[in-house]
């Protein structure tokens, strides 16, 4: 009996593997980041690491990292983000099937559209401590910041941004570069069109707009580019090979 338990377990546990969903590779990162899987496993992740449906993956607070997923879609995690992969499901013939949800628990992110977004937009969704963003075939970027503030840096890139010192309010900031996001929470929905401004501070509060882009910064290395092409997918930021994960148990 014990033995046949046994050998129930080892099936299941390989059962289990067999058919964990890859959603996306790491295809450049510039420091520390690691994923806590579905079974609560932690791996640390480096260049060509697969990530899975499941998966919630952490940069440190240096670390930028882009993660390009099976449909050439893209998102690039800021330092010190938390970022869940609740589903992610693409098959190119296979149109019905697909879905794209995500969770941004903390930091913040840049998302390029692909295959599954130009076809399927309704199936994508991004959800946030006060909001859930929604596509239409977009290039857009989201923070969300937490309760103690957030300082705008004093070496601003663009004088057009908010003032550098600037005490910015807890919440979710958006900006849009090309094509459009809605931004949805009980109170209301807005949507936001290449060039804007977005700004939600809870979850009871509706989505607005704002004049300015608020000044939070984006600022991978060198080597990240808009589509990913940039670096050597076989090397870090620091030039050395990045292919073997390691697993914390």
């Amino acid at each position: 009996m014990l033995a046949s338990a046994m050998l129930w377990l080892m099936l299941m546990s390989i059962s289990l593997h067999a058919f964990a969903q890859v959603a996306g590779t790491v295809t450049q990162v510039s420091g520390p980041m690691m994923a806590k899987k579905a079974d609560g496993k932690v791996k640390i992740l480096s260049v060509k690491s697969e990530v899975e449906s499941g998966d919630t993956l952490i940069t440190e607070k240096n670390t930028y990292a882009l993660v390009k997923f099976i449909d050439d879609s893209e998102i690039t995690l800021k330092p010190a983000t938390t970022f869940v992969v609740e589903k992610f499901t693409y098959q190119a013939d296979q149109p019905d099937a697909d879905q794209a949800s995500f969770n941004l628990v903390k930091g913040g992110l840049r998302s390029l559209s692909g295959l599954l977004g130009k076809r399927s937009k309704e199936k994508f969704s991004l959800k946030t401590p006060v909001a859930t963003i929604g596509i239409r075939g977009t290039f857009f970027t989201a923070e969300y910041v937490g309760a103690g503030s957030y300082t705008v840096p004093r070496s601003p890139s663009s004088p057009a941004v908010t003032p550098a010192g600037t005490t910015l309010a807890p919440g979710l900031y958006t900006s849009v570069t090309t094509g459009q996001i809605a931004v949805s929470n009980p109170a209301g929905t807005l949507t936001f069109a290449a060039g804007q401004f977005g700004y939600t501070s809870s979850f009871t509060m509706p989505p607005i707009l704002v004049p300015t882009n608020p000044g939070l910064p984006f600022k991978p290395p060198a080597s990240f580019s808009i589509n990913g092409a940039g670096a050597s997918p076989s090397t870090t930021a620091s030039g050395k090979s990045g292919n073997v994960d390691c697993e914390v148990r």
